[in-house]
């Protein structure tokens, strides 16, 4: 069955980094968009990045330009997003997602 396996959550000080990870199974990840959802504490979930399946093409949320980055290994069926300058605004639980698939989230918060 599809699974999807997000890691590498945790605590930061503001102004810190972290890498996150997201291993698919069970479907063919290589043709796969791949997006990256946020939920932080009493809001919607939004959407954070996106990108193609070769990782040719990506987008991102206006509030995360020019501080996180999407990625992908499509040889280890992993998509990663490196968050650096983080802010305490950026608290939220973490999320990947392929087409109505999500995995289970990894927990991000920033101390400021």
């Amino acid at each position: 069955q599809v699974q999807l396996v997000e890691s590498g959550g945790g605590l930061v000080q503001s102004g810190g980094s972290l890498r996150l990870s997201c291993v698919g199974s069970g479907f063919v990840f290589s043709t796969a968009i791949i997006k990256w959802y946020r939920q932080a504490p009493g809001k919607e979930r939004e959407l954070v990045a996106s990108i193609t399946p070769s990782g040719s093409g990506t987008n991102y949320a206006d509030s995360v330009k020019d501080r996180f980055t999407i990625s992908r290994d499509n040889l280890n069926n992993t998509a990663y997003l490196q968050m650096n300058s983080l802010k305490p605004q950026d608290t939220a639980v973490y999320y990947c997602q392929w087409f109505t698939f999500w995995g289970r989230g990894t927990q991000v918060a920033v101390a400021s």
